[in-house]
């Protein structure tokens, strides 16, 4: 069973993609509201798989993915964007995100992300 870690600074977005990997088998072992707070605790829990929100405040979720990857370069990252975040999720694909998926979350397609990111 894989570990995850979700990372975002709205609570109902949490939610859902808590809702998602639990329905598919998967453990949520940590959730983070900021940059920061997921560089910190990706340490601690060492996850197999992080879900990255792209747009917080404190630390953007581009700052986060490279932190991680210093930590670990086999950190495995999916971004989660906005409609209309394009240009950002090209700079976190470049900083060593795996994939991204787009808000709001399509269960086959986060499932779809996670299966790549993981394989």
């Amino acid at each position: 069973m894989a570990r995850v870690m979700i990372v975002d600074d709205a609570a109902v977005m949490r939610m859902m993609l808590k809702q998602i990997f639990i329905t598919n088998h998967y453990e949520v072992i940590a959730e983070a509201e900021s940059g920061r707070e997921a560089i910190r605790s990706y340490q601690l829990h060492k996850p197999d798989l992080v879900t990255m929100d792209i747009t917080m405040p404190d630390m953007d979720g581009i700052a986060a993915v490279k932190g991680i990857r210093e930590i670990d370069p086999q950190a495995k990252i999916i971004m989660c964007s906005a409609m209309g975040q394009q240009q950002m999720v090209m700079d976190a694909m470049a900083a060593g995100a795996s994939d991204f998926i787009v808000k709001p979350f399509h269960p086959d397609r986060v499932m779809q992300s996670v299966t790549g990111a993981l394989n």
